[in-house]
C-alpha cells in the first residue's frame, strides 16, 4: 500500500515537473518571438513588462534547448540566424496553437480572461475609445486591455496586436475590416479668427485664407460637394501634423481654418468655441472600422469587444453633443 502511495506521488512530481517544463518553454517561445519582432531585448522587455536580464535568460534556454544560436546580436540591432528563422516559425506556430487553446478555456464559467492588444489614432483613442474601452472592462473583470495610441499603422502580426481602429476610406485589404461608424469631418475655426480674417464664402475662398491640414488626410488637397456640385481646392497648408488633437487645438488658438472630424469637434461647436465654416459644403465621408488579421484566431474576447463597440458605436454618441 505505501509502495503504491509513493509511485503515485512520483507519478504527480514528474508530470508537474513536465508541465513545469513545457510551460517555461512556451514562455521562452514567446520571449524570443517578441525580441524577434522588436529585433530589441530592451523593446521586448517593456512589451512584455519584464526584466531585460530575464528575457536574455529565457532566449539563452531556449538557444541551450535547441542546441543552436537563434540570433546574431550587434550593437544597434538584433537579427535571426537561420536555425533563428525556423525556429520562429515553428514557434508561432505553437504560439497560436496555444491562444487557441486558452480562448477555448477563457470563458470558463461565463468570464472573460487575458490580455488584449489594442491600437488606436490619437484623437479618436482619447476622445470616444477610452471611455468605451472603460465601460467594457467594468463588464469584464478578468480582463485586461493594453491600448496602443498610434498615428501610424501597424503590422498587426509582427506587433502582436489582437484589433486595430482605424478611419480610412479604404481599409487595409490584407485585414478583416468591421465598420464601426460612419466618420463625417467639418471645416473650424476660432470665432476670434473668423472676425481677423473673414469668412469664407465659397471653397475657393479658401485659398486666401491660413489652412490647418492632416499629414495623411488631404494634406494639399480638400474636396467639397454641394448637391451635384464637386469643388477641389488647392490648399496651402503653413501648419500641418500628423495628429488631430493637434491640429484641434491649433484652430481653438485662432491658427486658421482646419478639416476635423465632426466625433472631435462637435463639443466646441455646440460651446461656440468654433464656428462651422462652408457649413453647407460636404466633404468626403471615412468609416471607422475595427481590423484584425484573421477570423480564425479571433479569441471570445476580440469578439466580445468587437460587438460592444459596435453596439456602442452605433448611434453616434457625439452627434448627440
Amino acid at each position: 500500500m505505501n509502495i503504491n502511495r509513493s509511485n503515485k506521488c512520483q507519478n504527480v512530481a514528474l508530470l508537474v515537473s513536465l508541465t513545469g517544463l513545457l510551460v517555461d518553454r512556451l514562455t521562452a517561445l514567446q520571449v524570443f518571438a517578441e525580441v524577434a519582432a522588436t529585433g530589441s531585448f530592451t523593446a521586448a522587455a517593456d512589451r512584455l513588462d519584464m526584466s531585460r536580464p530575464m528575457v536574455t535568460r529565457y532566449v539563452s534556454e531556449l538557444e541551450q534547448w535547441l542546441s543552436s544560436r537563434l540570433l546574431q546580436r550587434t550593437t544597434r540591432r538584433v537579427t535571426l540566424t537561420d536555425a533563428g528563422e525556423q525556429c520562429l516559425r515553428r514557434g508561432e506556430q505553437m504560439i497560436a496553437l496555444m491562444q487557441d487553446v486558452e480562448a477555448e478555456t477563457a470563458t470558463r464559467g461565463g468570464e472573460l480572461r487575458g490580455q488584449l492588444r489594442i491600437t488606436a489614432s490619437s484623437s479618436f483613442g482619447t476622445s470616444h475609445l477610452a471611455a468605451a474601452i472603460v465601460d467594457f472592462l467594468a463588464e469584464h473583470a478578468q480582463l485586461k486591455i493594453d491600448l496602443k495610441i498610434s498615428e501610424t499603422a501597424v503590422n498587426l502580426v509582427e506587433e502582436r496586436v489582437d484589433l486595430a481602429i482605424r478611419i480610412s476610406a479604404e481599409p487595409d485589404p490584407l485585414l478583416i475590416a468591421r465598420p464601426l461608424a460612419r466618420c463625417d469631418s467639418v471645416l473650424v475655426a476660432a470665432p476670434a479668427y473668423l472676425a481677423k480674417a473673414g469668412t469664407p464664402e465659397l471653397p475657393q475662398d479658401l485659398t486666401q485664407h491660413v489652412c490647418l491640414s492632416h499629414a495623411n488626410f488631404g494634406k494639399s488637397v480638400w474636396r467639397f460637394t454641394r448637391d451635384d456640385e464637386t469643388v477641389q481646392v488647392s490648399v496651402a497648408s503653413r501648419y500641418s501634423a500628423n495628429d488631430a488633437n493637434v491640429l484641434l487645438h491649433a484652430s481653438l488658438a485662432g491658427g486658421g481654418i482646419a478639416l476635423l472630424p465632426s466625433y472631435l469637434v462637435s463639443e466646441y461647436l455646440v460651446s461656440g468655441a468654433l464656428q462651422a465654416v462652408l457649413a453647407a459644403w460636404q466633404v468626403p465621408a471615412m468609416t471607422i472600422y475595427a481590423l484584425y488579421p484573421s477570423r480564425r484566431h479571433l479569441s471570445p474576447a476580440v469578439r466580445a469587444l468587437l460587438d460592444f463597440l459596435a453596439i456602442r458605436f452605433s448611434v453616434l454618441p457625439w452627434q448627440g453633443v
